[in-house]
């Protein structure tokens, strides 16, 4: 059976949410969103493709940054309202700077950063 993004539930604005997944070690990376198109390019292209809600335009993971997402797999969940695609990132997956974007945890009702900022490598 082929497979066709107009069959995945969309959000009332067309959206669907994209989790990203490290192929290799199965860290949770990110989440973003996808609209049907977004998903289209992202299966012929083999580069990540979201759907920025802030720009309202297409943004290829990785374009200015190069922080790049190749897809290795992609899936859809039981109720066809969530990806999960497994990807190769290269460099940080999260705009601050951090391999991943889930990055704070809560433990008894506190926030903890569980994964620090790289360092900078000091000067010679």
């Amino acid at each position: 059976m082929s497979f066709d993004p107009q069959t995945l539930t969309y959000n009332d604005a067309g959206l669907i949410p994209a989790i990203a997944q490290d192929a290799t070690s199965g860290e949770v990376l990110m989440m973003a969103w996808m609209n049907a198109e977004a998903v289209t390019r992202t299966l012929e292209t083999g580069q990540v493709t979201y759907w920025s809600r802030s720009r309202q335009e297409f943004w290829v993971k990785g374009a200015t940054s190069g922080h790049t997402q190749a897809l290795v797999g992609f899936r859809v969940d039981c109720d066809r309202d969530c990806i999960l695609m497994e990807v190769n990132q290269i460099g940080a997956a999260c705009h601050t700077g951090r391999r991943t974007c889930c990055y704070t945890a809560v433990e008894n009702g506190d926030e903890i950063e569980v994964v620090k900022l790289p360092q900078d490598p000091p000067s010679a």
